[in-house]
């Protein structure tokens, strides 16, 4: 009887429920949503060169991969609370190294912003496998991003515009809110996870789980649509506000047009209905086939720069699709014992990105001006148009109970 006067988060948490985890999603979606279209347009200021920020974005994102790959190893000795705990830091650390704003501490702020989104999306997908059963993982990821679709529809314009009030400005308010994530986090009290005995073995070798992921072809698909679904979106993010720039658009245009994109996440309840009354297949095929005519159309019409920004715009409703649906492959496909380590594989499809695109941008700069980039990525495309035909016909149909009439 007298656990009834415990103040209640004093008392011992019950399991997450799927609004929990949207929360977190929401709150984190406000930290990177400020930050999105401030990035590029600091590090552009700093170095004056496309092709300098690419490489930039590329060693920020072999970083992050490492680091992410790490991550199941150093939770066998910091527990994941903890970890999750220095991502949100780690966010703290990039705020102050880019309100600093020199050549050598811009890059650095890039570099832990990329760690800190790579620790806390591990950690979170590890707690979203441990708590939330296979069959709702849709609506669970649907509603994450119900709940983040304000931060990131308001978000990148929000970030510009302070930006222009006073340049450490968007950094500030961002850092609020790496501290209030931090905070949510600890009073929703999501602990270590359900596996949190002491491990009997030796710890495992950070890298001895990609065989048993290599070895399972549904689970390197999921990986490979989120990987090209993010690369989209790295072109998106980071090279449609410089092309407004050198087209002569201003800096504003590129975060109002990601504002605008975002705000599609306010409808992917309904994409979610649709994948449920068609497929998974039919959806994920049927974004990247969207996104492949756009992009190329947005590349190859770039002597109209507004038509170049309506095309990319066009094509993003094909990018929060595949947000909708695109993670679905590899989510149903995880066995519950591998659910940490390959939630740190899944995790690493956001670092691969950041590697693959500002590489391969760097290549096609080397030739062609910056709206070939937006050509290659229309080509990627293609292949995932492809890829995507192999899904089975009917993964994401709800089938009928066999218990029942």
């Amino acid at each position: 009887m007298a656990t009834k006067y415990i103040p209640l988060f004093l008392q011992h948490a019950a399991t997450p429920r799927i609004e929990a985890f949207a929360a977190l999603a929401g709150l984190e979606a406000a930290v990177r949503g400020t930050l999105i279209s401030v990035m590029p347009l600091v590090v552009y200021d700093v170095v004056k060169d496309a092709a300098i920020v690419s490489r930039i974005y590329f060693i920020a994102g072999i970083a992050a991969l490492i680091w992410g790959l790490l991550i199941p190893w150093a939770t066998r000795t910091l527990p994941r609370r903890w970890m999750y705990t220095l991502g949100c830091a780690l966010y703290l650390v990039a705020m102050a190294l880019a309100v600093h704003g020199s050549a050598i501490t811009v890059p650095l702020a890039l570099i832990c912003s990329a760690l800190a989104t790579a620790t806390c999306f591990a950690c979170f997908n590890a707690y979203v496998l441990d708590y939330v059963a296979r069959a709702d993982l849709g609506r669970t990821q649907s509603l994450q991003m119900f709940y983040a679709a304000a931060p990131w529809a308001v978000g990148p314009m929000l970030g510009v515009w302070l930006r222009s009030l006073w340049e450490p400005l968007p950094f500030l308010v961002a850092g609020t809110f790496a501290v209030a994530l931090c905070a949510v986090f600890w009073v929703l009290r999501m602990g270590n996870g359900k596996q949190i005995q002491k491990a009997k073995g030796p710890a495992v070798n950070p890298l001895a789980y990609l065989g048993r992921f290599f070895r399972q072809p549904r689970l390197i698909a999921g990986w490979l649509f989120a990987v090209l679904r993010s690369c989209g979106w790295w072109v998106y993010v980071v090279y449609l506000p410089i092309f407004c720039i050198e087209a002569g658009l201003g800096d504003k245009v590129g975060g109002v047009a990601l504002s605008l994109s975002n705000a599609l996440l306010f409808v992917t309840p309904m994409l979610l209905r649709l994948v449920h009354r068609t497929s998974v297949r039919f959806a994920v095929r049927g974004a990247f086939a969207l996104c492949m005519v756009l992009f190329c159309a947005a590349g190859l019409l770039s002597h109209w720069p507004w038509v170049t920004v309506i095309c990319l715009m066009a094509g993003s409703f094909g990018l929060v699709m595949l947000d909708t649906a695109g993670g679905l492959p590899f989510m149903m496909s995880v066995k519950p014992s591998e659910r940490v380590e390959m939630a740190a594989v899944y995790s690493s499809f956001r670092d691969v990105s950041g590697i693959m695109t500002p590489g391969a941008a760097y290549i096609v700069l080397l030739f062609a001006p910056l709206a070939g980039v937006f050509t290659a990525s229309g080509l990627g495309f293609v292949a995932a148009w492809f890829m995507a035909g192999q899904l089975h016909p009917r993964l994401g149909v709800k089938r009928p109970s066999r218990g029942g009439a």
